[in-house]
């Protein structure tokens, strides 16, 4: 008998003995919460396929997993060497490495894969999003071995994969486009003339990209032969397809864009839209759904048109239909992408549907089980893709390293969290930085963001870099909370950059006393022994203490004293109540402040009194000393700053793709040095100001850390 499940339970014994296997792993990804994640309904006894091979990684591979388990079908993973412990490779049955660690001798190795799907007798495959997802010769070939593609068919992969191609078939369904030149750009030359045709600004792009790689936005002719040099680079080492189109750039738009579902006998569904707006480098940050521009003419009339281009190249299976909206709701088509989205989690939230079944389902036959009517909005949901980034460079340049703890906020109401890694996991430069996807769900928007923000604050995650910082401070800006955003959100926003969360004057005070608070309860703890205090020499029964404490340029005196598990604080001339039940050796701490409850990280301290403390998202490096000690560190000699005008410093983890100088060669301010990829973004390192060049540390090929010295001027 079918049964409605939640996330997390298996249909059927086998999925429930592979559900088992790992129960450890997957009940890191169940949605806590009274809300049902799906309304889907698991048939056991619906057959599909056997054994099912996800070409991909991480997160995605783990999500596909889940679904699987529900729907007893058995799971193949592949993995690179690097990945051979990777938390997709334990949910999986079987796993298989198919070559090292570069992506284009593993996870985009056909030959590899095809031998795996051979060997392991796997019936159909996944290809989750990026990688091999939209490559019609896989399909191809998976077709010719006679192994289902879960997507869908060749055809409609090259119309809409192309998007040179899909431009002139979204033109022929009526569906609105972008102006621009609809051919393939030969060079540099080429590209610079069909801009100055076209009118500046204009939109260099990948014909065969997706997720922001391969794309350059031009305002002249020099940007315009810098970002199809780059562009093109990027493309061919993203896709393997280094074609590039250009057409009109659409000024401070939306991003908005509509999910469509269609099985193989001419049924299509629109499942609402998602506002995807806020990005950097043309990539999105945070998601949600539904959006709060459209109203439900402008709703129904994208998603018609979305469904309409879906018909047209007989589409069959989950696909995405992206629009760029102007401020007077005039939409124009952007791309389709033939695969899951990586915001699809905000569209299963609303509507209930999961979609990788539905994808399942369609690809073995099965029609449509909804009608357009059936489809709702129910609640609202965010998404906001945590990376290992730190956002304070060009809103989030790319960190590596081992997550030395990792803690899922899921006892918080709402909350799922897809991802592929856990504590001990590698963050490489090989592969994308993404952590996971953080999404939250309520019955209204400002539940869902009210949600959000408690859920970044118990986030724990420690040895790389992160942005926690940058998603929760663009959750609760004015602007955000009050649905006023565009593409340019965060430059508009953050016009100098991202600096982190700048503190109110009762904030500050807050901080400051939690922080005088913690000192003291540490103070205290060490004077205990299991619980039990240690044997004086002297008895002390002190309960008030003297502190200074140094944050930013600042340094203010606090005056403490403690009542019970509570601590009375003086600081600026304000009392302040701090109240917590002081577990140090937790990760999260818990603390109240005259009534308000706030949630705190601690992340290092030292003998000095140095401490950093993640408050309001942003991590606050301050200094605690008692009275005396903060008198005699006047004596104590301060390290100077290096002097970094006359030194290149890698920002970034990476690969030196291009070295442009040499020893001896004269240099000008703004001068391209050398390029740097990282998780395959290219990034263009210029000289901070005019001068000869002094010594070349790198060449095309190197390997680089952040902070290793590239060029040195005289």
């Amino acid at each position: 008998m079918a049964a409605v499940l939640c996330w997390g339970a298996a249909g059927g014994r086998r999925g429930l003995r592979a559900l088992l296997k790992c129960e450890t792993l997957c009940s890191r990804w169940c949605l806590v919460t009274s809300h049902k994640l799906y309304s889907s309904v698991y048939d056991p006894n619906e057959k599909t396929f056997e054994k099912l091979l996800i070409a991909n990684r991480g997160e995605i591979a783990c999500r596909v997993i889940k679904t699987c388990k529900k729907m007893g079908i058995k799971t193949v993973a592949i993995h690179s060497d690097v990945d051979a412990n990777a938390v997709h490779v334990k949910m999986a049955d079987e796993a298989v490495c198919v070559g090292p660690a570069p992506t284009s001798k593993s996870y985009l190795n056909m030959d590899a894969i095809m031998e795996v799907i051979k060997k392991t007798r796997a019936q159909a495959v996944h290809p989750g999003y990026g990688f091999l997802s939209e490559n019609k010769e896989f399909a191809r070939r998976l077709a010719s071995e006679g192994v289902t593609f879960i997507g869908p068919d060749t055809h409609a992969i090259q119309a809409m994969g192309d998007k040179i191609e899909s431009k002139l078939l979204a033109k022929n369904a009526k569906v609105n486009t972008i102006p621009g030149f609809d051919g393939v750009v030969k060079d540099a030359d080429e590209a610079v003339r069909i801009a100055r045709e076209i009118g500046y600004p204009v939109m260099i792009k990948a014909s065969a990209g997706g997720g922001g790689k391969g794309m350059r936005i031009a305002w002249d002719d020099e940007e315009t032969r810098e970002g199809f040099r780059f562009s093109s680079q990027e493309a061919a080492s993203s896709f393997g397809d280094d074609r590039l189109l250009i057409e009109k750039f659409i000024d401070n738009p939306r991003h908005i864009e509509i999910q469509v579902l269609a099985d193989k006998h001419g049924n299509a569904l629109w499942l609402n839209e998602r506002e995807c707006s806020i990005q950097r480098r043309n990539q999105k940050v945070v998601e949600e759904a539904p959006s709060t521009f459209l109203d439900p003419e402008t709703r129904r009339a994208m998603g018609e048109q979305a469904v309409a281009l879906a018909k047209a190249v007989k589409y069959s299976s989950a696909g995405t239909v992206e629009f760029l909206v102007d401020s007077s709701k005039n939409f124009y088509f952007l791309e389709m992408n033939t695969r899951l989205q990586v915001e699809h989690p905000v569209t299963e939230c609303i509507t209930g549907l999961d979609l990788v079944q539905e994808m399942i389902r369609v690809a073995k036959g099965y029609p449509l089980r909804h009608k357009q009517a059936d489809i709702p909005i129910n609640g609202w949901a965010v998404e906001c893709r945590v990376y290992a980034e730190d956002p304070y460079k060009s809103f989030g340049l790319p960190s590596i390293g081992k997550l030395s703890q990792y803690q899922e906020p899921l006892h918080v109401p709402s909350v799922r969290v897809d991802s592929g890694i856990q504590q001990g996991s590698d963050i490489s430069i090989y592969y994308d930085p993404m952590i996971s996807k953080l999404i939250t769900y309520g019955s209204n928007r400002a539940e869902a963001l009210k949600r959000m923000e408690e859920a970044l604050d118990n986030y724990v995650i420690r040895g790389v870099a992160h942005n926690i910082s940058l998603l929760r401070e663009v959750i609760v800006h004015p602007r955000f909370v009050q649905g006023d955003i565009s593409t340019k959100f965060l430059p508009e926003v953050y016009p100098d950059g991202f600096k982190g969360h700048k503190l109110t004057d009762l904030e500050r005070r807050e901080l400051l006393a939690t922080a005088a608070s913690l000192y003291v309860a540490e103070q205290l703890r060490s004077q205990r022994f299991l619980g039990t205090p240690r044997i004086p020499i002297a008895k002390s029964k002190r309960s008030s203490w003297e502190l200074s404490v140094r944050l930013g340029d600042g340094i203010y005196p606090v005056a403490i004293s403690k009542d019970g598990t509570s601590f009375s604080v003086d600081v600026d001339g304000m009392k302040l109540n701090v109240t917590s039940e002081w577990n140090l050796a937790s990760p999260l701490l818990s603390v109240t402040i005259d009534g308000t409850q706030r949630t705190i990280q601690r992340l290092s301290r030292n003998a000095s009194g140095d401490t950093s403390i993640q408050f309001l998202g942003t991590v606050y490096k301050l200094q605690i000393l008692t009275k005396v000690a903060a008198e005699l560190s006047k004596y104590m000699p301060e390290k100077a700053a290096e002097d970094t005008s006359s030194i290149l410093r890698s920002p970034m983890p990476g690969a030196v793709v291009a070295v442009s100088v040499k020893p001896g060669d004269m240099v000008s301010e703004g001068q391209e040095i050398c390029v740097i990829e990282a998780m395959k973004m290219q990034n263009s390192m210029i000289a901070a100001k005019t001068g000869k060049v002094k010594a070349v540390h790198c060449k095309a090929g190197d390997t680089v850390g952040e902070g290793d010295l590239l060029v040195e001027l005289e």
